[in-house]
């Protein structure tokens, strides 16, 4: 696991270097925090990973909490009325 870190960053390198930037924000999970006049005005850093693995999918889908009756009525009338036919409108009647 790398170690996250935090640097930081002229507003006008990070511009000049901005490719650059984004690669070892990507491959090093490096946080930069870009500073303006010697002040933090930005950050930029690594997004929060939102995989899992099926077993871990698994175990959240048995732990969780049920939902209760009425919801699931409410949304399965909801999906019936989105799911209706439309019927289209006769052009020659107006």
């Amino acid at each position: 696991m790398t170690r996250k870190s935090r640097s930081a960053i002229s507003a006008t390198d990070a511009a000049k270097t901005f490719g650059g930037l984004v690669d070892r924000v990507r491959e090093a999970r490096v946080t930069y925090v870009i500073e303006r006049g010697g002040t933090p005005v930005a950050q930029i850093g690594p997004v929060a990973s939102s995989r899992c693995t099926v077993r871990e999918l698994v175990d959240m889908l048995r732990t969780r909490e049920r939902a209760s009756e009425e919801y699931l009525r409410r949304v399965e009338a909801g999906v019936k009325a989105a799911n209706k036919p439309a019927v289209p409108r006769d052009p020659w009647t107006s």
